[in-house]
């Protein structure tokens, strides 16, 4: 009897033991809370202040000896880059609701939330504002908190975004694993002494973006894609631009990139091509289709090189690059594609590419053979968001850590020159 009573008792402790007992397991996720933002004080925001840090830095653009990075939200900052080895942020243009930008000569395009602006920046210590489309773009996103135009209250409805860190208590068996990058998303609906320099006076220079862009400039035209459509605007008046023609794409529009006469579309879907021959006007060729994934994409010669990964508003995607033949452009075809951790922004410089992993930082490729792409090197302990290679050697790299300028005359081993670091990091 009591060698039976023994296992009996054992197996009852057990089972109130496993009642019992808990984990802790710590969360990170994005809170929105809903703000709205009157027409009037946006419109009333933009102005040059003295130089700011980097806190939460977004796309860049280069324009000869300056950068400009943009602040999500907020605006931009100016870095002057005549010395690579010791960029310095000059000033800051504040715009509200900004995102995206783009120069020809001295004038710098930016949008603010609804509207596009257009700004004087011939002296990059006093930038002045010039000319305004009001009412243009419908809504966007700014990583995952969406904004749109209420034109009848004169009115844009935000979202704040704010990491929250919370540590709870679970079932053993069943903790964590299951959120894409250990978080998720959460809805809060509570309310809620310098010289002044010169920028050079080329009247039709214009500047390099990013593979992230939602801007291009070509011929007398500016191009702005949305989430559902692309916007072009008449610049033929530098400083008077002139909303022009609308052409619908569908639902999940992410980047453009123009390359010679054609444009380049990324959407989590696919990429569209389009012949731009006809500046004013252009005309759909083919779409090349993929699974759904955040999508950027960039161009040489015959070749069209894509990044698809998954996270945030992609979390159903794949994380690869993918290599395209576009020779017929009305037929691209996959040649083949290449596993990568969490690629984003990507750039081309021939035998090389450039490639963004995000947290996992980035990656040098030669991709002399389609079907044998090479890494040369991987850089890691570093954000990688977006990069621009230059015409001097010279890669400009974005992440959530700042800005790094890496000398790329060996792609094997890149040399950094200099980084500007945030104030703050949140990766």
């Amino acid at each position: 009897m009591r060698r039976l009573l023994l296992p009996i008792l054992f197996i009852v402790g057990l089972a109130q033991w496993s009642c019992t007992d808990h984990c802790t397991e710590t969360r990170k996720y994005k809170r929105f809370t809903p703000v709205t933002i009157s027409l009037a004080e946006i419109r009333q925001g933009v102005r040059t202040e003295t130089a700011h840090a980097l806190e939460t830095p977004g796309k860049i653009y280069a324009k000869g000896n300056y950068l400009f990075i943009n602040e999500q939200k907020k605006g931009l900052h100016i870095i002057d880059n005549s010395n690579p080895a010791a960029p310095r942020i000059i000033s800051f243009i504040t715009i509200p609701g900004n995102g995206d930008m783009a120069v020809r000569g001295n004038v710098l395009y930016a949008d603010s939330y609804s509207d596009l602006v257009a700004l004087d920046i011939s002296n990059p210590l006093e930038v002045k504002e010039i000319s305004r489309q009001k009412d243009v773009f419908q809504t966007g996103q700014f990583d995952g908190a969406w904004w749109s135009l209420n034109t009848t209250t004169g009115a844009i409805h935000d979202q704040n975004m704010q990491i929250v860190t919370e540590t709870i208590q679970t079932n053993c068996e069943n903790s964590n694993g299951s959120w894409w990058g250990g978080t998720f998303f959460a809805m809060d609906n509570r309310s809620a002494s310098l010289q002044s320099s010169t920028v050079p006076s080329n009247s039709n220079a214009q500047g390099q973006a990013g593979s992230m862009a939602r801007f291009a400039l070509y011929d007398k035209y500016l191009y702005t894609v949305g989430q559902s459509d692309m916007q072009l605007f008449d610049i033929g008046i530098p400083s008077q631009p002139k909303a022009s023609t609308k052409i619908s794409l569908g639902r999940g529009i992410e980047t453009i990139f123009p390359y010679r006469d054609k444009l380049f579309i990324g959407s989590t879907t696919g990429m569209f091509i389009y012949d731009n021959s006809n500046p004013e006007n252009p005309q759909h060729l083919s779409t090349f289709q993929h699974a759904m994934s955040c999508d950027p994409v960039v161009v040489t010669d015959n070749r069209a090189y894509v990044t698809l990964r998954s996270g945030t508003t992609c979390n159903r995607g794949l994380n690869q690059l993918d290599v395209i033949d576009i020779t017929d452009l009305r037929t691209p075809r996959l040649l083949k594609s290449y596993p990568m951790q969490n690629p984003h922004g990507l750039g081309v410089d021939y035998p090389n590419l450039y490639l963004c992993e995000g947290t996992h930082g980035l990656k040098s490729l030669n991709i002399a053979n389609d079907f044998d792409v090479k890494q040369l090197q991987h850089l890691k302990d570093m954000d990688a968001y977006d990069v621009i290679p230059l015409s001097n050697k010279t890669l400009l790299m974005i992440g959530k850590d700042g800005l790094y300028q890496f000398d790329v005359s060996n792609a094997s081993e890149l040399r950094q020159i200099s980084k500007i670091p945030v104030k703050r990091v949140e990766i």
